[in-house]
């Protein structure tokens, strides 16, 4: 008879029943397991065991080890790493309120290879692989396994990795942060400002400048916007800055961008968007468009 008995402070429900489900996956192959569960101090422990059933099989601890390995690296990689990111975030980060701390993790996901749904199944596989490993080297010498004492003092490049993740979460979510005082701040400037044109046509040209055209569909040339380029160019500005800071002293009722399915939306437009929110509409096909 072969056993493995894994412990947790956790949620025991989630590990048996991943364990149970594997363990009957080993039934459908000849082999009889049992389940049992106990409890020792604030630990609750599933007691694994498997033993030949109707074939022999002479390579039944390797492969339940592996199975063991398998399913306890699913659950660190799933449930337990969620648990981790949100208590290195809680832990280090106190001082954000709720909210912010589920940016930070959301964030942190993504520096994980997470997109909508699920993991990148390369960062998956890394991950998976090194986590299986030190499982099946510290199952080769013991019986039993606490997940929490195993993370802790066997998978710290793991922990390290997270903690990583996490930082350069709470840098994306300032920059974010700032970015969005900053965009509050351009809207009240174009609020306050009064309108000096009715309508400004921003059309991209190739390598990713734009012109700017007035009603007549005409390029813009007023003599204030001169000294506006002057007082720009003495600092570190770019081109962005300066056709953002030209619309909101412009500050027209109505922007038309042309070009705008061309391949993916910048930033700069994206800032335009946001700022001139509600006086901004896409074009994707008309004159000024196929004229570039």
């Amino acid at each position: 008879m072969t056993g493995v008995s894994i412990g947790t402070a956790r949620q025991i429900d989630f590990l048996k029943f991943r364990l149970g489900r594997e363990m009957k996956n080993l039934e459908k192959e000849g082999l009889k397991v049992s389940l049992q569960e106990s409890s020792a101090g604030k630990f609750n422990f599933v007691s694994c065991q498997v033993m030949p059933g109707g074939g022999q099989r002479e390579d039944i601890q390797d492969v339940f080890h592996r199975r063991i390995a398998r399913t306890l690296s699913e659950i660190i990689l799933g449930q337990w790493q969620q648990w981790l990111l949100k208590d290195i975030i809680r832990e280090n980060y106190y001082y954000f309120n709720e909210e912010e701390r589920q940016n930070i993790y959301r964030y942190a996901l993504s520096h994980l290879g997470y997109g909508r749904d699920e993991q990148n199944p390369v960062y998956k596989h890394f991950f998976k692989k090194k986590i299986m490993d030190k499982i099946l080297e510290f199952l080769r010498q013991n019986n039993q396994i606490i997940v929490e004492g195993f993370i802790r003092f066997r998978l710290k490049d793991y922990v390290e990795e997270l903690a990583r993740a996490v930082e350069k979460a709470v840098d994306d979510f300032l920059m974010e942060r700032e970015y969005q005082e900053f965009i509050q701040l351009l809207k009240y400037f174009v609020e306050i400002q009064e309108s000096r044109v009715e309508l400004v046509h921003v059309v991209k040209l190739p390598g990713g400048t734009y012109t700017l055209l007035d009603e007549q569909e005409q390029v813009l040339k007023v003599d204030y916007l001169e000294n506006i380029f002057m007082d720009l160019t003495d600092g570190e500005i770019t081109y962005e800055d300066m056709l953002i800071s030209t619309l909101i002293t412009l500050a027209p009722r109505k922007i038309i961008i042309h070009d705008a399915g061309s391949g993916p939306k910048s930033t700069v437009m994206e800032t335009i968007n946001l700022v001139f929110w509600g006086r901004v509409r896409e074009c994707r096909g008309c004159a000024l468009c196929q004229k570039k």
